[in-house]
């Protein structure tokens, strides 16, 4: 029989990211009706779910499983995210599957989420096994993220749709009204407030207002050209 204390700490993971059942059963890749079985004891928690959820929002497997721990597993050093080096012409024009490629530096200007990704903006689009497909991949330009982001990098992102959930230390693209920037987000003793950090040393931190965030992205992978002819 399934456990009511690990369906308990399903529930509590999807209030947690602001996400109602079906919405959360699309995220992890599970068919709405099979996941609602699993909710209702009728069908059991596998390994084969709780790895599914793990993967697909990177809580801990440990504490899904026992309790034990944090909810949220220790992630990757924002340095070692996965970087993937590749040929222009992997960009493709006409495929339609694959993650999105815009036109777009997103650490120039102001401009509203919907603008950012309108269909106008794409110019292509990236299918390898390294970049989730639901992903959008965008231009960064500058030097504040040097050297684990370099100024003409590609990176691929995902909306955070619970802006109150954040990894703290990871690097995001952050929306306020006049500004798109890709930083660390760290923590500010004032729970009101984040810290914006770059890796480069030069730049100073940006202390910004929760409410003063538009939206926010977590960037997924590094995306290199390979201009080698």
């Amino acid at each position: 029989m399934s456990s009511e204390a690990g369906i308990n700490r399903i529930k509590q993971l999807m209030s947690s990211m602001g996400l109602k059942q079906a919405a959360f059963a699309e995220r992890i890749g599970v068919d709405a009706s099979n996941f609602s079985k699993h909710l209702n004891g009728k069908l059991p928690l596998s390994e084969n779910l709780y790895n599914k959820i793990v993967v697909a929002v990177g809580a801990s497997k440990e504490w899904l499983v026992s309790g034990e721990g944090e909810m949220w597993k220790n992630h990757t050093a924002a340095s070692q995210l996965p970087t993937v080096t590749i040929p222009a012409e992997v960009i493709s024009s006409t495929a339609v599957d694959g993650a999105k490629v815009y036109d777009l530096d997103v650490t120039a200007g102001g401009m509203t989420r919907d603008r950012m990704f309108a269909d106008e903006q794409v110019i292509g689009t990236i299918n390898m096994p390294a970049i989730h497909p639901d992903c959008c991949i965008v231009r960064v330009s500058g030097d504040s993220m040097s050297p684990v982001i370099g100024n003409g990098d590609l990176i691929a992102i995902r909306e955070v749709r619970n802006p109150n959930l954040i990894f703290w230390g990871q690097i995001y693209v952050v929306l306020l009204d006049d500004y798109r920037m890709v930083k660390y987000v760290r923590r500010h003793q004032d729970p009101a407030m984040v810290i914006l950090r770059s890796e480069n040393e030069n730049y100073d931190d940006i202390e910004v207002p929760k409410s003063d965030i538009r939206d926010l992205f977590l960037v997924e992978n590094i995306i290199r050209i390979d201009c080698r002819v």
